[in-house]
């Protein structure tokens, strides 16, 4: 096993977990897996109805470190207003709602997270290739969220979870506190920690993202089980938030010279 480091940062980013065709499009408050195997598959020029082609993501293994958890955004959408009826918004029906549609959708705005993605040898050189040079480009969530630079931290990590906590720069400033080691950082795992180790102790959250299929017509999803922790990181990760893009640049550029 091995793996690669990714950085989701920008304005915002929208991580919707179960309000599909609803008219509140809510986010979750992290990543969700259906979204980052969904911007894995893409890059990999994976379509939506190759529902067998998902089953190789099942080997992945993902870890959130919560750098930002960013604020609640909520933005007021209208669509077809004002025109015709016969060019309003269609009706699952196939007939035209003859007015405006209203939704309300959520984002998280000026979030940080960093994922650790955990695979198979193989397989994460072909996901850091892919994601290098993606078919359909990535984004946060939605198409209109673009992710900041850099965007692929690290392509090859034999240990990707442990350089969460010993490598990545934070998006955080030192602590004031001059004596303190630490920074207390939110993690989200797929397994329990061992017992007794920093931030073994665990939130467990039941989440419903786990993609069975993204056929257009036949989205499906199942159940995992997430342990959100709190762990202590090396205040050296940290630093003054002028020096953020080119520590977080230097940490990126030096596996190429290494």
């Amino acid at each position: 096993m091995s793996g690669l480091l990714l950085r989701l940062a920008g304005p915002l980013q929208s991580w919707g977990e179960r309000s599909a065709f609803t008219p509140v499009r809510e986010t979750a408050p992290f990543p969700t897996r259906s979204a980052l195997v969904g911007m894995f598959a893409a890059a990999q020029g994976i379509t939506r109805g190759d529902t067998a082609g998902l089953q190789q993501y099942e080997q992945v293994r993902l870890t959130v470190r919560v750098d930002r958890p960013g604020s609640l955004l909520e933005d007021y959408h209208t669509v077809g207003g004002g025109f015709p009826k016969e060019r309003t918004a269609a009706t699952s029906g196939g007939s035209n709602k003859d007015a405006a549609v209203i939704t309300r959708r959520q984002y998280l705005a000026d979030a940080v997270f960093v994922v650790a993605v955990t695979a198979p040898h193989d397989l994460a050189q072909q996901l850091a290739a892919a994601l290098r040079r993606p078919h359909w480009a990535p984004y946060l969530g939605r198409r209109s969220c673009a992710p900041d630079e850099p965007f692929l931290l690290r392509r090859h990590v034999d240990d990707p979870e442990a350089e969460l906590l010993t490598g990545v720069p934070l998006t955080s400033p030192e602590p004031r506190d001059a004596a303190a080691e630490t920074i207390a950082v939110q993690f989200l795992r797929e397994r329990p920690l061992p017992h007794g180790g920093p931030g073994a102790a665990a939130d467990v959250i039941e989440v419903n993202d786990m993609p069975v299929s993204f056929a257009p017509h036949g989205r499906a999803h199942a159940g995992r089980r997430l342990y959100r922790t709190v762990e202590p990181v090396s205040r050296t990760l940290a630093g003054p938030q002028k020096t953020l893009v080119t520590r977080l640049i230097d940490y990126a550029y030096a596996e190429d010279h290494a």
